[in-house]
């Protein structure tokens, strides 16, 4: 084992301990791939991330994401935590305030700038309308009638999301799914405030099979969706989604348009400082 640089960090909340944590460990270089897995399960947060060399000189770092369950090409609060644990650690942002991370999803842009970060939304890699017998799935699942269900969608861009448009937020808040019904699916729902609320929508995520069955704040799921709504006309950028309200969080995900990309953002806190024998 080795003594490595390990961190904490909050991502998507102004407020520390609000948002959705994540554990990342310096320095992983050696690490085989059972060795973090076996780290992520022990840490028993939603994410896991291992920072590296890059293997192209265009990235500043490159990431290795893991769940409890499994390795993840791409997802969206791991990678702005594990840029904000990059620069906490020394790491200094290029020309105009951007830094490179490669994962397994390729390249990944993140801006820095007054005081949050945001990543560039990757293309879906499976974008179209879900299967009617699958559409009835999740209404039971959800335990709500199928008409209650306006639009669905894969949203497949690294995690296997699959997004449900409802209502209102409130339905959203509302819902009391069943866990034991999902089986391995990655199901995210959300619905529209009215026009006075601080926030445009109301996010969950809840994944089949995984110990932590609610994700907190979700930012693959966001940038989903948000390629979505825009898409339908639903939503447009600037906007902010909230998530984790069910849980006690105050998770607060900010979606952008800048030269026809789509950009998710938010705050991220530095919360612990140490290290890990790993």
């Amino acid at each position: 084992m080795k003594v490595r640089p390990y961190s904490e960090v909050d991502v998507f909340s102004s407020e520390p301990y609000r948002g959705n944590a994540l554990a990342v460990v310096h320095d992983a270089n050696g690490l085989s791939v059972e060795e973090m897995q076996r780290f992520a399960n022990w840490t028993n947060l939603s994410e896991t991330t291992f920072l590296l060399s890059p293997t192209t000189p265009e990235a500043d770092y490159r990431v290795r994401i893991f769940t409890a369950m499994e390795e993840l090409p791409f997802a969206g609060h791991p990678t702005l935590g594990s840029a904000k644990a990059w620069l906490d650690a020394g790491g200094s942002p290029r020309p105009g305030g951007t830094v490179i991370q490669e994962c397994a999803a390729g390249l990944i842009r993140i801006r820095v700038e007054e005081g949050q970060l945001a990543f560039e939304v990757p293309p879906l890699t499976r974008y179209e309308p879900l299967d009617e017998r699958l559409v009835q799935r999740i209404g039971e699942i959800l335990g709500i009638p199928r008409e209650n269900i306006l639009d669905a969608s894969w949203l497949v861009n690294g995690p296997r999301w699959i997004g449900i448009r409802l209502s209102s937020a409130q339905e959203v808040l509302s819902l009391q799914p069943d866990p034991a019904k999902a089986g391995d699916l990655e199901i995210g729902v959300v619905g529209p405030y009215g026009s006075t609320e601080e926030t445009q929508f109301e996010v969950r995520a809840f994944i089949g099979g995984d110990p932590v069955w609610e994700d907190p704040v979700t930012g693959s799921l966001n940038a989903g969706l948000a390629r979505w709504l825009t898409d339908t006309g639903l939503a447009v950028p600037p906007y902010t989604a909230s998530q984790g309200t069910v849980l006690g969080r105050q998770g607060r995900v900010h979606i952008s348009l800048s030269e026809g990309k789509i950009w998710v953002g938010g705050q991220v806190t530095g919360c612990v400082e140490g290290t890990v024998r790993l």
